[in-house]
């Protein structure tokens, strides 16, 4: 994020009532710079940094990190929240996170891990490599996906939306097709921000929605799809595809609701009219596992 952007995002989210954030990617230490005047700017504006999400994929020499953590310190963050589960693993050995986390531990640096039951989880499992998806099923279990998951609290999704089919049968398109309104796609409690100052809803990878139009008052009809699952849940946004653009339902069913409404939104991105949804993001995701 540049930083003409970091203070429009800040401004943008203090002017709608935040008060506090946390800074995720991606990785925040690629750019450290670029994170150090994040933290700044955040401040700047009166917003507290609560902690810097970080996958330990940087550590490698100690004075390095001890250089680096003094420096968020002098800049006003204090806390680390370091990943370490099974979904890291497969491309960072876990040793690094805990390699951080006892840096952490003796300069008095704050951490958390994120989640710390999943050392127990992975207590068969090298922590000196990184375990691709076969090595992780046979030391794990074969369901280590879908436990992790739900350890998280996880729905499947995104990147991983065909991982779902391993688990779960098709269901007919009745059964998965409820009207029940996605109003979390509002909730200010834990929304993300991406780079160029779109507000990504909690749960639900997919729709982007700048955030100065979102805190303004969207206009109505400029983002159908988001409004259509706002209001009317997978029901709306079916109707909406099936009505103005041919939409037409997979013959042997879906595994959730989500699944189908990743699939309506896939769809409705090729289409003329949808700002909220990138196709680029649908044809990714389904390269992926």
């Amino acid at each position: 994020m540049h930083e003409a952007k970091m203070k429009e995002t800040c401004k943008t989210l203090k002017d709608g009532g935040c008060r506090s954030i946390h800074i995720g990617g991606g990785e925040p230490f690629l750019d450290f710079d670029g994170l150090l005047t994040l933290v700044k700017t955040a401040i700047s504006f009166g917003i507290a940094v609560d902690y810097v999400e970080t996958n330990a994929s940087w550590v490698t020499s100690a004075d390095d990190v001890v250089r680096k953590l003094n420096a968020l310190a002098k800049v006003g963050a204090d806390t680390l929240c370091i990943s370490v589960d099974p979904f890291h693993a497969e491309y960072i050995p876990y040793a690094q996170p805990l390699k951080l986390a006892e840096i952490c531990r003796d300069i008095g640096f704050g951490y958390f891990l994120w989640q710390e039951r999943f050392l127990r989880m992975m207590a068969d499992t090298g922590a000196e490599v990184a375990h691709d998806r076969a090595a992780l099923e046979k030391s794990i279990g074969r369901d280590y996906i879908n436990a992790t998951a739900r350890a998280y609290g996880l729905k499947i999704g995104g990147r991983a939306i065909n991982i779902e089919a391993e688990y779960s049968t098709p269901k007919p398109l009745e059964a998965v097709l409820t009207d029940s309104p996605c109003r979390g796609l509002l909730s200010a409690n834990h929304f993300h921000v991406d780079m160029y100052n779109r507000f990504i809803p909690p749960g639900c990878t997919g729709f982007a929605v700048p955030l100065p139009e979102l805190v303004a008052g969207l206009e109505p009809g400029k983002y159908p799809a988001f409004e259509a699952s706002f209001s009317g849940g997978v029901a709306g946004l079916y109707e909406l595809a099936v009505k103005n653009h041919g939409f037409e339902p997979e013959p042997e069913g879906y595994t959730s609701g989500c699944a189908l409404c990743f699939h309506i939104r896939r769809f409705l991105s090729k289409q003329e009219g949808y700002p909220e949804l990138e196709r680029e993001f649908y044809e990714q995701s389904l390269r992926y596992y």
